[in-house]
């Protein structure tokens, strides 16, 4: 029960930063990706702060046992293949056309806004289906 608490209060706390930064406006994401228009720069700072916390921490964290866990869930794979290439390229496409990613779109569901709603319908059809062709070994 402890570990679903804190899975849940870390949820909290990150959809409160995406909200506070703006990362959950379309437009101010939009306007960040638009470099030779009117370029909104605001959101370079949050990406700063971001790995700057990460860079200093992420060592030092890691090298502790978590608290609700027996390990950290870290990736292993190391190499870049076509898939990951692929689902990088389409998670790009889809955050610069529509200013947002999935974790943004996910607390945009408590606006209850049809474009929120139907992103992360897509997005969850999109993971449904290549978990489907990933077990066919078609991807």
């Amino acid at each position: 029960m402890k570990s679903i608490m804190i899975s849940f209060l870390s949820g909290l706390i990150f959809a409160a930063g995406l909200s506070i930064s703006g990362m959950t406006n379309p437009e101010k994401v939009i306007g960040f990706l638009d470099l030779f228009g009117n370029w909104d720069a605001s959101l370079a700072f949050v990406m700063i702060g971001a790995i700057s916390l990460n860079f200093f921490t992420f060592k030092k964290i890691t090298q502790k046992k978590p608290l609700y866990s027996d390990s950290h869930s870290l990736p292993t794979k190391s190499n870049i293949d076509l898939k990951l290439f692929l689902g990088a390229a389409l998670f790009g496409m889809g955050w610069g056309i529509l200013g947002i990613c999935p974790g943004p779109a996910i607390v945009n569901l408590v606006t209850l806004d049809s474009n929120a709603i139907l992103f992360v319908i897509s997005m969850t059809a999109g993971m449904s289906l290549f978990k489907i062709l990933d077990k066919l070994k078609v991807v």
